[in-house]
């Protein structure tokens, strides 16, 4: 359906693709996966309107081929009173009401024939979007996501993640041939992205889905399609396969960039003796010994393997503290509600200590990010916060806590520091290097707005972190980066986030949002929840197995012990198999 060769794109301040080629094929469903700000998104603009850009190579596109197109900004219409039904169905009873008009219409018109050919042509463009039965295949896509419910809500009552389910329907009930989103899964709750996962896997058509969603990688896709550092890697198959494939080639690389050093090493030996013998004897054939051992050297140097997707560099996330707090209560929540149109919260009573790290768990709109915002300003009534805390936020509206118009240079300037060098030096560890640094923030991608919103949190030194979707938009190296960075921090974290492994890999419990108040849940138990309702029985036991041995593989890589790392990869490939 869709070929790309040798594309070459650039915006004035950066390159993005050096003639990347890749396809697109019947029945495939492709993750586009790549770090923040590699170029994703501005790649699917090329696809959908390749005439806006000006970019060197081919793209060839099926001239037949139906696009369908769901936004990672997608912008509900306040305007329409119309239900969930009514929105999805909206091609289809479009064309039905026509045909009606046509009908009643003919009953006083004497001008039949082009009534007749009026209704043909409606009756052609029902039959070509299968309008005969759409009553029927709306309901089908509503039961598969578990949103029957919704059917006769208005749309404009829908949580978020709600409403881009319902777009996710209405564009696969128009049956394109290829169906681009990108990030769909943003904000979606654990059952919302459970629903997205169904509608995924029941689509017949070619897919292209931009998601770092790890539970969406594992449990969706049958191509990857991988963009880093202007090239593209095309891979078919499942994205734990593509991740071992990698894990694979990186233990074969180190062992031969160590067989290499050390080659070069005694190469370099050779050639400064003969540099030292040079000196005092001037005969040709010397010159000639150096001249060639130092050609070789460069030949040894250019054959260096390069491996730009085996080894992707992560941000440095490090939360510090400025000042700890020992063995105290540092947010206290008694009788806490709020409302807005309806009641969200009631009666709501926690506490968080000093080294906690709480996930708080809920579906869209229940509330937890007004009560994250609610702890940050402390100005209500049911909220205490200790006097030694010093606390940092991450919003999942970047406007709130980044300001589009500054450059990133001037974002940290307002934040407190000193210098212009200064800030460079802090936000290279996050990625952020050489002309980037001058761009305006309105500009960047939603990923490298949050690893910003990441290094400006760090840089408070706070003790108490409220991190509000900090996943949302990061790339799968970043989140890994910001799970260690989790792991290793001495003060508290209130995190709100559907993002299944981030919360089992770093919290030490849940606060989980039912029947409009919170109550405590052990991680062992939401663990056991979480993979009864969406995993095989024994899944949760071969995927902790998985983990094990790939930390004992990086650990063997650590210690140059190849042989072993051998033997744990065989290992592992046993247990990818049982996922």
């Amino acid at each position: 359906m869709i070929k790309v060769n040798n594309l070459s794109f650039s915006f004035p301040q950066k390159e993005l693709y050096k003639n990347i080629s890749f396809t697109l094929e019947e029945a495939q469903h492709c993750a586009f996966i790549g770090t923040s700000g590699s170029g994703k998104s501005t790649l699917i603009d090329i696809l959908m309107d390749p005439e806006r850009y000006m970019f060197e190579g081919m793209l060839e596109i099926d001239p037949t081929c139906k696009i369908g197109y769901v936004s990672q900004f997608s912008q509900l219409d306040k305007t329409k009173e119309t239900t969930v039904f009514e929105y999805i169905g909206e091609q289809f009873i479009k064309i039905q009401n026509e045909i009606t008009s046509i009908f009643t219409e003919m009953e006083t018109s004497s001008d039949i024939d082009s009534l007749l050919e009026k209704y043909q042509f409606a009756l052609e463009a029902f039959d070509s979007i299968g309008g005969e039965d759409f009553e029927s295949k709306i309901n089908k896509k509503l039961n598969l996501a578990n949103l029957m419910k919704l059917k006769d809500v208005r749309v404009t009552d829908l949580s978020g993640g709600e409403f881009k389910l319902i777009q996710v329907m209405k564009e696969m009930l128009s049956s394109p041939e290829l169906m681009i989103m990108d990030e769909p899964d943003v904000f979606l709750d654990f059952e919302n992205l459970n629903s997205l996962k169904n509608l995924i896997n029941s689509h017949k058509g070619i897919l292209l889905v931009v998601t770092h969603n790890r539970y969406l990688l594992n449990h969706c896709f049958n191509k990857i399609i991988h963009l880093e550092n202007t090239e593209i890697q095309e891979f078919d198959g499942r994205y734990m396969d593509y991740n071992f494939s990698l894990l694979q080639t990186k233990v074969e690389l180190q062992e031969l960039t160590i067989a290499e050093d050390e080659e070069m090493k005694r190469n370099e030996n050779i050639i400064n003796n003969l540099r030292v013998i040079a000196t005092y004897n001037s005969e040709a054939s010397r010159g000639k010994a150096l001249k060639a051992r130092v050609k070789f050297q460069e030949r040894l140097e250019a054959r260096r393997i390069k491996a730009p997707f085996v080894d992707i560099k992560q941000p440095n996330i490090s939360f510090g503290i400025e000042n700890e707090i020992e063995d105290a209560i540092v947010v206290n929540v008694k009788d806490y509600s709020v409302s807005f149109d309806e009641l969200l919260l009631d009666n709501v009573n926690f506490e968080i200590k000093s080294t906690d790290k709480v996930a708080i768990i809920g579906s869209n709109g229940t509330g937890k990010t007004t009560l994250l915002r609610d702890i940050f300003k402390n100005n209500h009534d049911s909220i205490e916060i200790n006097a030694d805390v010093k606390v940092a936020y991450l919003s999942q509206i970047q406007g709130e806590m980044l300001k589009d118009s500054n450059t990133i240079l001037e974002e940290f300037i307002d934040a407190g520091f000193k210098t212009y060098d200064e800030v460079r030096s802090y936000i290279s560890n996050y990625g952020f290097e050489g002309e980037i640094v001058n761009q305006k923030i309105a500009s960047l991608s939603g990923g490298e707005k949050n690893i910003l919103q990441l290094a400006k949190v760090s840089a408070s030194k706070a003790n108490v972190l409220l991190l509000d979707e900090p996943t949302s938009h990061l790339d799968t190296y970043t989140q890994i980066a910001l799970e260690k960075a989790i792991e290793d921090y001495k003060g508290a974290i209130l995190m709100i986030s559907h993002d299944f492994y981030s919360v089992v890999n770093g919290m030490d419990y849940v606060l989980i949002i039912e029947d409009k108040t919170i109550r405590k849940m052990s991680m062992r138990k939401f663990r056991q929840m979480i993979y009864a309702s969406h995993f095989d029985k024994d899944y949760l036991e071969n995927e902790q197995n998985k983990k094990a041995v790939e930390m004992k593989i990086e650990l063997a890589l650590k210690d140059t012990n190849f042989e072993l790392a051998k033997v744990l990869v065989e290992e592992l490939e046993e247990l990818i198999k049982l996922l």
